[in-house]
């Protein structure tokens, strides 16, 4: 690429392909790391998706429509950081993540059923992995970066050879040398360094390679000697460095590009030289030519891409398309696509080129792991990319050997039939999370499914689950605003200040309790069985005297609300059953004995009078309301208390606190935690709730970096820290858990907020089970749920919430579409318990007394379950999709829409209404003159559609007479993309004279030529019609030999 030396690839060209090549339907995530996101073997193609620690796995042949077999793997239950496929062996995959572990995995082939679990697990670490790669030469050997330490693994013994020490601060690249002796690193502290991992553990080389500190990256080159550096100088310009290790001091060139924020990824084929930078966010690719000689980073070609780049890589030599001299191909990764990008060298002969494909790296490693680190330099033994001299040898590692599959993959998918979920075995919608962490991570999003499905699964849907991963029989609920005559509008006046630690509002079966915004403390009661637009003049409220800071209906006297107030005080009103008509300034009862204002009241679930309160006076007082007087105190905490909620069968608390700790007591045994945790980090907001029947709590709060989140915790274990943790989003506002514990799924809200997330929870891995959330155009102020027996079963309705807005109320029903909805869904609706009554009386719970609810069934008179319904046949409900996918010629085409023509014409042999006429009266004129007009229309229209066929037959006539040359020429002009005009135009000839085409030819490829000012894109162009040209001689020469040997008739 100098003045010196002509390069090979000067003309080189990438090819976009069209949108049927791409791998579409891809919902892919990227993760806050140093990865590319994506990698490739020469049979598989392995990326982030969207959801987290789930990687997408696809065939890297057969792209396009049909041919896709895409599954999706679920590794880790955090973020996949990086990746990587064993050079060696195709089906062997390498991940690293956020929950600080590297594992192994054996994908199967295309079609077959994903393992259960990794192969191998190395770590955790101290924290969360950022680079992993194998080792160019030997088996068994990895490399990890993870914080400030990298480790070689020796993957077979599980145990790192060595940890590379030294760097200042997060390591953010590191990577083999094409020998495999060098270790280079990339770190956040501006150094590039070079280990011999076998000699000591300290850096060999040091360097400052870039000015910024922001993402940093490197590759070596074909030579040890030499390698390519990614960053960002002072001025925040991104750079490309080509470093030599014997002359280590400075880089041998430099290269500014442009000021855009996306980091680059340096991908380098070490065989050809070749160089492309692929920047995240971007829309274009950029190749270069390494040459160290000259040394020299020379542009190569420039590709622009449709849609914005999220991870790019390289695949392998050995897969490339030889013959067609493809010598690079990049597959980028977008939001919703794979798109293959290749890069070929324009060539006349469709031929093998040895000076473009030199000998490749074979799949046989070198030596195995011992012998390495003994010494040995031993190279993998390269072969040729000649399709007839390569050979078909392949490789299986065995660090992860094959299994055989399970007995249940090769049976046929049946369709389920009855009223099963039409989709029951697939994976759950796409989440819009960013962390998911688990110390006891699932191995895979196969085996586990939730617990209350209720019907079991047939072996075909169990296979999906298996390849697909376990989703929710709830993930297609639907969240709907009832009707505007079921709101209740007008609402003026809301207090919307009440503390982070309320949920805003109240609700029951009958009634709602609203704080107002006026002074006094005043608190609205609305009747929800009386909907509809409130008056305009103010409404009767109960008058507390001081702020209200929280409000609670008993669960057994829908007429008793609690209010807590700024005064430290628990004031008991009763609502008459008719509804609140008056004013009413005297409660009922009134609770004294907290220190310093209240903020959370909760209501035993099972016994009567019995209220738990909390304060800032760091206390927790459990009241009995029949006495009026405090019982027990519970003591512990260091600071605010976020939230509490009673376990179901009552006998335990559970707090969560500002001093990061998360605490369950046993009121009736003492004042002391029983239990205590590491809880959410962040400090400004948290609530506690039980779930999975009281085996697990769900808390939500926020981390360090203010990001909302979800954290899972068995309620036997608190001290071994959360089970999973769920990062959901960035808001200010603490997410409001609502549960269900009839279908184990959790309704999650803040205040201000517009979506509600919907989760099924799992005591077991993956934990947290994604459905459909709920999105509203505008924000609403709170959003509670209502007890079960308000849900209309026949319409599938599993959730009926309260949603409070600015000047309204509004019901929300959330639905499970069925099919079959005659039958009562028995695997959604089970037993409830009957919430409203209690077990118990104060003085009995009090005194150690425990009992479980009476449970009811919800199935209306009438109604058969489905269980127990007739299965019906499958019937097809729609053409076969072969009817719409059938590919219809030009001349279909055509014949359709004359005959759509025809029939609109009314093109018929009827006899005409004037054949019938004898006469008609003066009076009657006007009417027959209209059905002569009417008649005209028909009969110009018969004569058009007449000459339309007429045309047609001439133009099918003529287009049978030119023959098969007319054809071919075509053909040649779709494949060449240049029709035989314009490759006449553009080699300037009228007539197909082969000595004028070669003439101006030679002449217009010249004058073109780079070296002389002229254009590559303008050479290509002449190539190309040179080439259409010599097919148009071809046809018309066989055409020509046809004639020929055609005897006469």
């Amino acid at each position: 690429m100098n003045r010196f030396k002509v390069s090979k690839f000067r003309h080189t060209e990438a090819r976009p392909p069209r949108r049927e090549a791409w791998i579409s339907d891809v919902r892919a995530g990227t993760a806050p790391s140093c990865g590319n996101h994506i990698k490739s073997s020469c049979s598989l193609i392995a990326f982030n998706s969207d959801r987290p620690g789930v990687l997408g796995i696809v065939p890297l042949e057969g792209q396009g429509e049909g041919k896709k077999c895409m599954t999706h793997l679920g590794c880790h239950s955090d973020l996949v950081t990086d990746l990587d496929l064993s050079p060696f062996d195709d089906f062997l995959l390498a991940t690293g993540s956020a929950d600080r572990t590297v594992k192994l995995w054996r994908l199967p082939a295309p079609g077959q059923a994903l393992p259960s679990g990794p192969g191998l697990v190395l770590g955790p670490v101290d924290v969360q992995v950022e680079v992993l790669q194998f080792h160019p030469t030997v088996d068994g050997i990895l490399v990890s970066a993870a914080g400030t330490v990298v480790k070689v693994w020796d993957v077979a013994k599980r145990q790192p050879l060595t940890e590379l020490v030294a760097h200042g601060d997060l390591v953010q690249g590191a990577a083999w040398s094409r020998d495999g002796a060098l270790v280079g690193t990339t770190c956040k502290d501006k150094q590039l360094r070079l280990f011999d991992p076998r000699a000591k553990p300290e850096a060999s080389q040091s360097i400052q390679a870039h000015e910024s500190s922001r993402d940093g990256r490197l590759v070596w080159t074909g030579t040890q000697e030499h390698l390519v550096s990614t960053g960002f100088n002072q001025m925040r310009e991104r750079e490309v460095k080509l470093w030599d290790t014997r002359h280590f001091s400075s880089a041998l060139t430099s290269l500014t590009l442009d000021t855009s924020p996306g980091s680059l990824m340096p991908l380098l084929d070490p065989d050809s030289g070749l160089l492309v930078l692929a920047g995240k966010g971007e829309s274009q690719l950029s190749c270069y030519e390494v040459a160290p000689q000259q040394p020299a980073l020379s542009p190569v070609t420039q590709c622009l891409l449709e849609s914005a780049l999220r991870g790019a890589a390289l695949v392998p030599r050995r897969a490339l398309a030889v013959m067609g001299c493809e010598v690079l191909r990049v597959l980028q990764l977008s939001d919703t696509a794979i798109v293959p990008i290749s890069y070929h060298v324009p060539r006349k002969a469709v031929e093998f080129h040895e000076d473009l494909f030199p000998d490749a790296a074979g799949c046989v490693p070198a030596s195995d792991p011992h012998t390495w680190w003994a010494g040995s330099n031993q190279q993998v033994q390269r072969v040729s990319l000649d399709p007839a001299r390569r050979p078909h040898s392949s490789f299986t590692s065995r660090l992860v050997p094959p299994a055989e599959p399970p007995p249940d993959v090769a049976q046929p998918v049946e369709m389920p039939v009855g009223d099963a979920d039409p989709s029951e075995g697939f994976s759950s919608p796409p989440s819009s999370l960013t962390s998911l962490t688990s110390p006891s991570t699932p191995s895979s999003l196969g085996p586990s499914l939730s617990s209350t499905s209720g019907i079991g699964t047939s072996p075909s849907q169990r296979s999906l689950q298996s390849l697909l991963g376990p989703s929710s029989k709830f993930r297609h609920a639907q969240g709907t605003v009832l009707h505007r005559d079921s709101h209740i509008t007008n609402l003026k006046g809301l207090n919307l200040t009440t503390p982070g630690e309320s949920d805003g509002f109240c609700a029951n079966r009958l009634r709602v309790a609203v704080p107002l915004l006026s002074s006094g403390g005043q608190v609205a009661v609305l009747e929800l069985q009386k909907p509809g637009r409130l008056p305009d003049t103010v409404l009767p409220t109960l008058q507390n005297g001081v702020a209200v800071t929280d409000l609670a209906w008993d669960p057994f006297d829908p007429h008793r609300l609690a209010v807590a107030g700024e005064d430290a005080r628990i004031r008991l009103w009763r609502v008459p059953p008719e509804g609140l008509e008056k004013v009413l300034t005297t409660p009922e009862a009134m609770l004294t004995g907290h220190t310093e204002k209240i903020y959370s009241l909760r209501f035993h679930p099972l016994a009567a009078n019995v209220l738990a309160s909390s304060s800032y006076d760091l206390t927790v007082r459990i009241w009995d309301l029949q006495a009026g007087a405090e019982r027990l105190r519970l003591q512990g905490h260091r600071d605010q208390i976020f939230g509490l909620a009673w376990s179901p069968d009552g006998q335990q608390l559970a707090t969560v606190c500002k001093d990061g700790h998360l605490r369950v007591y046993e009121p009736r045994s003492g004042p002391e935690p029983l239990q205590e945790g590491p809880g959410p980090e962040g400090a400004r907001g948290a609530r506690v709730v039980w779930v999975c029947d009281g085996h697990c709590l769900l808390v939500s709060g926020f981390d360090s970096r203010s990001e909302r989140q979800l954290l899972l915790y068995s309620a036997k274990a608190l001290a071994g820290g959360p089970l999973a943790v769920l990062g959901l989003d960035v808001a200010p506002s603490t997410l409001l858990p609502s549960y269900d514990p009839d279908t184990s799924l959790v309704l999650l809200t803040g205040k201000g907020d517009t979506r509600v997330f919907l989760y099924e929870l799992l005591p077991e891995a993956p934990f947290f089970l994604e459905c459909n959330s709920f999105t509203s155009p505008d924000p609403h102020k709170g959003f509670v749920l209502l007890p079960k027996t308000e849900c209309d079963v026949r319409e599938v309705e599993f959730a009926r919430c309260l949603r409070l807005r600015q000047t309204s109320l509004e019901p929300v029903a959330f639905r499970l579409p069925r099919v079959r909805k005659e039958f009562f869904q028995d695997d959604v609706f089970p037993d409830t318990a009957v919430s409203w009554e209690p077990v118990l009386s104060a003085k009995a719970w009090l005194g150690g007394a425990n009992r479980q609810p009476r449970l009811l069934s919800l199935q209306p008179p009438g109604m058969t379950p489905v269980s127990q319904a007739p299965r019906e046949a499958p019937a097809r409900r729609a053409p076969s999709s072969a009817l719409y996918l059938e590919e219809k010629s030009d001349q279909q085409k055509k014949e359709e829409l004359l005959n759509a023509m025809v029939a609109k014409l009314g093109n018929r042999e009827d006899p005409l209404p004037q054949d019938s006429f004898e006469g008609v009266d003066e009076d009657e004129w006007a009417k027959y003159l209209a059905q002569i007009i009417v008649m005209g229309v028909q009969v110009v229209g018969r004569a058009f559609a007449r000459a339309l066929r007429q045309e047609f037959a001439a133009s099918r006539a003529a287009a049978d007479a030119r023959g098969r040359a007319g054809h071919q020429s075509a053909a040649a002009s779709n494949l060449s993309g240049l029709s035989l005009q314009e490759a006449q135009q553009i080699l300037n000839v009228s007539k197909l004279s082969p000595e004028d085409i070669q003439k101006n030819y030679e002449h217009l490829f010249k004058v073109n030529d780079k070296s002389v000012g002229g254009s590559f894109y303008l050479q290509s162009k002449v190539v190309r019609a040179k080439e259409r040209l010599d097919e148009e001689l071809r046809i018309q020469a066989q055409e020509d030999r046809e004639k020929e040997q055609t005897p006469p008739t």
